[in-house]
């Protein structure tokens, strides 16, 4: 008898990550994805050739920022919170947003913690400061014009945070939970991508700079 030969399924098509490996917000996706083991591909936006302000990426995602993750039905998540609500109840079986309601609540709120007071903080340092920055001290699609004095507070907000951050810590393994979560994801980008700015713990922060140590060798954060 012949030989039947059975026709090959196409591959699923999976989530595009829009990406810049040197900015922080699209490193969080990308350790997120990592985490929950959802395969992607992934386009790279150049930030430092201004292709984020292009009309071919304004059309993908009108606010000129990243991370975007487009689905496979076209639709587009904007920015980190659409892609962790998404990936979350896509992929529920690794937990990252809290096992019981009272762990959900409590990533939230260190999370929005940790974005206001933290993220936020060093951004406006390095933003407002940094040559490369020139005009560009805000996100997104505007040219808004650096104000040194807004570097000053930055730098002073970001080591007050540091501070409490440090002392939050003195007594547990993870942000919050008893298990890595989001909030850890976003801690340990704002702790990385601080370097801008000058930070990097030391003997002033020894449970910032243990937790830290302790997370090194996870695959995801080497990302």
């Amino acid at each position: 008898m012949p030989e039947t030969t059975k026709p090959q399924t196409a591959p699923a098509p999976q989530p595009v990550l829009y990406d810049f490996k040197m900015a922080p917000s699209p490193r969080r996706a990308r350790i997120l994805l990592a985490e929950k083991g959802i395969a992607h591909e992934t386009v790279i936006i150049d930030l430092a050739a201004g292709e984020h302000l292009g009309d071919a990426y304004r059309a993908i995602n009108p606010q000129c920022t990243v991370p975007a993750l487009k689905l496979p039905d076209g639709t587009v998540l904007p920015d980190n919170q659409a892609i962790a609500a998404w990936a979350e109840a896509a992929y529920p079986e690794t937990p990252l947003l809290g096992r019981t309601p009272v762990e959900k609540g409590m990533v939230a709120s260190f999370v929005a913690r940790i974005e206001f007071e933290g993220l936020l903080a060093v951004a406006e340092a390095f933003r407002n400061t940094h040559p490369a920055m020139k005009d560009r001290a805000l996100t997104g699609a505007a040219n808004v014009p650096q104000i040194p004095e807004l570097g000053s507070r930055g730098q002073a907000r970001a080591m007050r945070f540091f501070g409490e951050l440090d002392a939050h810590l003195s007594d547990r393994d993870f942000i919050c939970c008893d298990h890595f979560t989001w909030a850890d994801i976003t801690a340990v980008v704002l702790t990385d991508f601080a370097r801008v700015i000058g930070f990097k713990p030391g003997e002033q922060h020894p449970n910032l700079l243990r937790w830290r140590t302790a997370l090194a060798e996870r695959p995801s954060l080497k990302a």
